[in-house]
């Protein structure tokens, strides 16, 4: 029986592969150089996810203002492992952290930064198990940049046709094209830091 909070992920032996949604001035160099470059913000938090679903929800299918460009981005896995080594949760969950003020000194330091969210239906349901969300600080911003991506990849095509699919209706079709993601197995002290539970 699945975790309500566990990593479920496109990967293979080398790199895993997250999502981000943005407009044509960011993706399109993105796409062509395999690396990020302004306008896109180095200042600032960017949020990474291994959930298709989830990122779907948020960038309604690739067609909000300025989220019309579905990017996957493929980075190493000893990157990724490296991250959520380092992340704090958004919340102060207890079986984690001391105590409130334990945690918010945590947060406050943190280059990483973890929120679980509820996993989506194609439909857009809510399910019961929760996806991550992996903030990247700007204290890490130009190592995810430069060290960790391996490529990026535009699904875009892919979105617009699986989005196509739903709107008629053709769900069985529609999964069929769904990046294939399954659990993604952490080492127990990792676990206990990110709260998979």
């Amino acid at each position: 029986m699945p975790k309500q909070q566990d990593i479920r992920a496109d990967y293979n032996n080398k790199t895993i592969t997250v999502y981000q949604a943005y407009g044509k001035a960011i993706a399109l160099p993105a796409i062509k150089n395999n690396q990020f470059e302004a306008p896109f913000s180095f200042n600032r938090m960017t949020w990474i996810k291994p959930s298709y679903l989830w990122l779907m929800e948020r960038s309604n299918w690739g067609t909000k203002p300025n989220q019309d460009y579905i990017l996957g981005i493929k980075i190493k896995r000893d990157c990724w492992e490296k991250a959520l080594a380092m992340g704090v949760l958004t919340n102060p969950d207890k079986t984690i952290y001391k105590s409130g003020l334990d945690w918010e000194q945590q947060f406050k330091k943190a280059k990483v930064h973890i929120q679980w969210d509820p996993e989506r239906t194609l439909k857009g349901g809510k399910l019961q198990e929760r996806s991550i969300q992996v903030g990247i600080s700007r204290f890490l911003i130009e190592e995810y940049n430069n060290e960790w991506i391996e490529d990026i990849v535009d699904l875009t095509p892919l979105t617009k046709k699986i989005n196509q699919l739903r709107k008629q209706g053709k769900y069985k079709e529609a999964k069929r094209l769904l990046p294939k993601e399954r659990i993604y197995n952490l080492p127990t002290a990792i676990e206990n830091t990110i709260g998979i539970k």
